[in-house]
């Protein structure tokens, strides 16, 4: 069975900010969801492991949201995440990073995660990302010494969608500036609105409406 690296944020706040944050449930539940209907199996890993922060738990009408949550395996995933130190890259077949403003905090700049991932992309491996989860492919530096983001097209969380959520002041770094500093092209589409970019074996998603479409694709590379 293939299985994918799910690695979140163990940062429970927006920045530096008393907010309550992490990982935002929906961009992790949706692509979960047609994961497990792929037959496709995960674990959830972070830096410290434990118990991981999430939030956007109990929004109304997302019936995929609430399934997902309410799965037991989930639920003994998400409070017992595999700590990065006892992680094999080699058992996985593609990293996927869910969103939520926790990770700009954590895994945008941590090298435990970035060097697996070098590791599994040089191999044949994918990565996917949604939302202000290409904030993890940051810190991602190829044997060759030149940045993964490098010689890529993504997208992720836009300005204008940090304006309208009125999280713009409050956010450790503009995910849009840095992305487009260090990828080769960062692009985007009107705020909210599904956009998904694939350029090779990297696979990035805007926004939260961007989730099933980036699990879809992310579905499809795997079973190619």
């Amino acid at each position: 069975m293939k299985k994918v690296l799910i690695p979140v944020t163990n940062h429970g706040k927006l920045g530096n900010t008393e907010q309550e944050n992490g990982t935002y449930s929906p961009e992790l539940t949706h692509v979960l969801h047609l994961l497990t209907e792929a037959g496709i199996d995960y674990d959830i890993a972070s830096i410290q492991g434990g118990k991981v922060p999430i939030y956007g738990t109990d929004i109304e009408g997302d019936d995929i949201n609430d399934k997902i949550l309410s799965d037991e395996t989930f639920q003994i995933r998400v409070n017992n995440s595999i700590p990065v130190s006892q992680l094999d890259i080699k058992d996985y077949q593609a990293i996927f990073y869910p969103g939520g403003y926790g990770l700009l905090s954590d895994l945008a700049s941590n090298d435990e995660f970035a060097k697996l991932a070098a590791e599994h992309y040089e191999t044949g491996g994918i990565l996917a990302a949604v939302c202000h989860g290409p904030a993890a492919l940051l810190p991602i530096v190829l044997s060759s010494g030149e940045k993964l983001l490098a010689s890529k097209s993504v997208t992720a969380f836009t300005r204008e969608e940090e304006i309208d959520y009125q999280t713009i002041d409050h956010v450790p770094f503009l995910l849009e500036e840095s992305l487009a500093r260090n990828a080769a092209r960062y692009s985007k589409v009107q705020p909210w609105g599904e956009f998904v970019i694939q350029d090779d074996r990297v696979i990035t998603g805007q926004n939260p409406s961007s989730a099933h479409a980036v699990g879809k694709a992310l579905v499809e590379a795997l079973v190619a």
